[in-house]
This record gives C-alpha cells, structure tokens and sequence, in this order.
C-alpha cells in the first residue's frame, strides 16, 4: 500500500513504543488488516532496546502509509505521543498502544459515525483481556457504552461522568479525536512527572471541557491487555494517592465549572474515590512504603478530615459491585482500625492471588 507524499489521510495513527517487539508486530498486522484504509500510523520510538524499531522498519518497507519516529532521549510515552502529534497529517487522530490489537472493522465504524455526526470526539468500547504471570490468557472483560450522537454541549456533558464509571473516559486509545480541534486547543500530554497515573485523563478532561459534539459507539473493536507480570514487577510508586485524589478533584472541578454537580456526578465520583482509596490502603501495607502501623493510621486520620473525602464518601455508591458496596460501609464509619484492617485483608490477597484480587477489583 503506498501513500503519496503530502497526501493528507482520513485517520492519523500515533503509537508510542518501548521495549515491546513481543507484541507490537500483532498491532502493526491489526491494524493493516484495517477494512477502513485511508490512515497513516506514525510510530515514535521513545529509545527501546530491543528489536522494535527494527521490526517497523521492515513493515514500513513494506507499507509506505506506517512512518517511524524517533526520540532523541527515552522520554516516557507522553512526549512520545505529543511528538507524533506534531508530525500527524489527517483529520482525525487515533491514539493507538504498540502491546494490544484492534479488531478490523475499528476505523470503518468510526468514520460512518462521523458521516452522521461530524464530532469533536469518538468514543467505542473495549475488551480488557487479562494475562497471568506466563502470559497465558486467563479471562475477558468487556465494556461497552450505549450507541448516542450529542450535538450540542448540555447534551453530551452529564454522559463523561457515567463513562468514567465504566472506566471509558480516561483512556486515550478508545477514542478519535477531531485534529484541527486539538492543535487549535494546544492540547498535549503532560510530562508523567507532572500528572504521574493521570496524564491520560488530564488530557481527555482538558480536550472535552468545551466539545459541543460526540459520539459513543456501542462496539468494542479494542482488545487492552492486561498483564499480571508487568503489574508485579511495576516500580512501587509513593505518589499514587495523591495523583488519584488529583484525579477525583479535577473531575469533581470539571462538573463543577459545568454548573451540574448533581448528586448523580457525586455518588459516582465517590464510588471511584473509594477505589483509589482502597488501593491506596493496600499499598500502605506494603514494605516498600515505610509505613508502620503508626504511620498507617495516621494516614487514615489525614484522610477523614479531607474535604474532598466529606464531600463525596458519604453520597458515594457502588453500582453492581458488592466487594465496593463493603469498602464504601467501611470507610464511612472513619474507624481507622477497621479502615486498617481492611486495607491488610485486600493487601495479603493482593500478593497472595493476584487474579482473584483483579477480578474483586473490576466488581466480578
């Protein structure tokens, strides 16, 4: 397949790669089975290590629509994607991950999607699909939005929350994103050690705050893995509560400024609150935090005297999730005791079953 050069496609493609020649060859073929085939895909190789330049190269020899970029100095995946931003030509930009893969028909159905309602946004479903520590297949989950087109701003606003709730608001990979809008926003990706967990949703939350047009697509065309091994061998990070709490107050500040703080956006929000806070007990317990009992409780006690904690906790709820219906009882209380242990119980299964905790954790 060729592209002329200045030719200006449909669909820009940016992947970040790192380290993944494992993985990144099943995208590059899913993507080029593609029956939607006016797009580019620009990879920007963020320094890897490994054979995963190499392996593009090849592919781009093969297909003059996939171009490799590379990065000057290994700058994490938000730099990363900001430089293939730089560097895209079409009308819509697809964020795409080098370690997952797509299903065939993902461009087709979001351009006839756009030839109903020209948006700002696209967003569809996907599959998480989990893998354990020998990378063997252990389960999938998939989530997956009711069909709707927004046309005017009062419309689509009170529906980011609710696709929060379901985990599809914070991601980059399961949307389109209408170029033109985004350069003429000046939209990019913070650095990761400015909004570490949370650059995804920094941008997202920055891009929509006054898109007027959407549409959610209910397929899910988009296969996220998930792999138990690199979650285990992830740098333990002392910062995750505060970037999450981050997290919950710039979408908390978000409704605010929309002028529809409901008790619907509250109850949500503070059902996700529980969750970070929850993982953020669970981490506590662990040695590599320094914290001691002492500690611990003191942490639970700073917590209780949140605001951001009296405002949500006390309206939060879980939706469909008995092991979160528990953890929000509990933190009600503000026992530390109980808080503490709580958080022991969900540490020990953690390390003890992994697979169990992640399915208690997605509410299954």
């Amino acid at each position: 397949m060729d592209m002329r050069e200045g030719e200006k496609p449909f669909f820009s493609i940016v992947m970040p790669v790192y380290n993944c020649e494992h993985y990144i060859g099943r995208m590059i073929d899913s993507i080029r089975k593609q029956t939607f085939t006016d797009w580019e895909l620009i990879a920007v190789n963020d320094c890897s290590t490994d054979g995963s330049a190499a392996l593009i190269e090849k592919v781009a020899e093969e297909d003059r629509r996939i171009r490799l970029l590379s990065m000057d100095t290994n700058r994490g995946v938000s730099a990363a994607r900001n430089r293939g931003i730089e560097e895209a030509r079409g009308n819509y930009l697809w964020l795409a991950d080098a370690d997952d893969r797509v299903d065939p028909d993902l461009l087709q159905k979001v351009k006839e999607s756009l030839d109903i309602n020209p948006a700002k946004m696209v967003i569809f479903g996907l599959a998480e699909e989990y893998f354990d520590q020998q990378s063997h297949f252990q389960y999938s989950h998939v989530i997956c939005h009711e069909e709707k087109y927004f046309r005017t701003k009062e419309e689509l606003r009170p529906e980011m929350i609710r696709l929060e709730r379901e985990t599809l608001y914070g991601y980059p990979w399961n949307k389109v994103y209408d170029l033109e809008y985004l350069r003429r926003g000046g939209f990019r990706f913070a650095d990761y050690n400015e909004a570490k967990f949370i650059e995804d949703i920094k941008f997202n939350v920055e891009y929509c705050m006054d898109i007027d047009t959407l549409n959610i697509l209910a397929f899910c065309p988009y296969h996220y893995a998930k792999r138990m091994e690199a979650n285990l061998t992830n740098e333990f990070t002392r910062d995750y509560f505060k970037f999450h709490r981050r997290r919950i107050q710039m979408l908390f500040e978000q409704y605010v400024d929309w002028g529809i703080c409901t008790e619907e956006v509250k109850e949500i929000l503070g059902g996700l609150y529980a969750r970070y806070i929850l993982s953020a007990m669970q981490r506590n317990c662990d040695r590599r935090s320094g914290m001691g009992h002492a500690e611990r409780a003191g942490w639970c006690r700073k917590l209780f005297d949140d605001r951001l904690f009296n405002d949500l906790i006390d309206v939060s709820r879980a939706e469909d999730s008995r092991a979160l219906s528990v953890l929000i009882t509990v933190l009600r209380t503000r026992n530390t005791l109980l808080c503490l242990s709580m958080g022991r119980a969900v540490y020990m299964i953690q390390k003890m079953m992994p697979m169990v905790y992640s399915k208690i954790k997605s509410g299954r």
